[in-house]
């Protein structure tokens, strides 16, 4: 439904984003880190944004329980084909997700297809997964954010972005979880200019289009 990513303010139409958060499921970035993906959760609840995920455990799962327990929106997209699969074969976790999208696509499909249903991406921490969505997202276009001081792969970024410099306008950094999404939403905000003015003039153009079809 159109309610879903679209809120209305007054007179104005409010975009909500899909804000996915990739990070280690594994590893001591963990221990070390779950705290700053749980704010980044918040955060873009707060803010008034969806949280995507790759509904698995670690840094995600924090971030995926830092956006429900701050009343938002948290949509995971697992690599299973069904619940079943999801919770016996996986050993997934199910809390704190609104809806889970069963792809079907194992690790690799369900990566290409939780980036492409998000807007943005922010790494926090992460080992090769987190970097296969991070690159994913550049070679999709999509504005990454890096939570620099998480350690894992989002401190190695900045240094691996030196082999394709040609993506570094897509990447933005921060330390601090809060600044991070704020940043990510003002360069959606810009990209998605021209979809405010279509919203705000209430232009239904698909609905003429129907209505002159007979």
């Amino acid at each position: 439904m159109i309610d879903d990513v679209v809120s209305k303010k007054g007179d104005k139409f409010v975009l909500r984003y899909s804000i996915c958060v990739s990070g280690a499921a594994g590893g001591p970035t963990i221990a070390e880190s779950h705290a700053l993906a749980e704010e980044l959760g918040k955060t873009i609840a707060e803010e008034g944004h969806i949280l995507t995920t790759g509904a698995t455990v670690g840094l995600p799962y924090y971030a995926a329980r830092g956006a429900k327990l701050a009343g938002g929106m948290s949509i995971g997209f697992s690599p299973a084909s069904s619940f079943r699969e999801h919770i016996h074969k996986y050993r997934l976790p199910h809390f704190y997700f609104d809806f889970i999208n069963f792809t079907g696509l194992n690790y690799v499909g369900r990566d290409q297809y939780l980036v492409q249903s998000s807007d943005a991406i922010v790494t926090v921490g992460g080992r090769i997964g987190s970097l296969h969505e991070f690159v994913t997202a550049l070679e999709s276009g999509k504005p990454c954010g890096v939570l620099l001081g998480s350690g894992g792969a989002a401190d190695m970024i900045p240094q691996l972005l030196e082999l394709e410099p040609q993506f570094k306008h897509l990447v933005v950094y921060d330390e601090d979880p809060s600044a991070l999404v704020k940043k990510i939403v003002d360069i959606l905000d810009k990209e998605s200019k021209d979809i405010k003015v279509s919203l705000n003039h209430e232009e239904h153009w698909f609905l003429d289009s129907v209505d002159h079809a007979g």
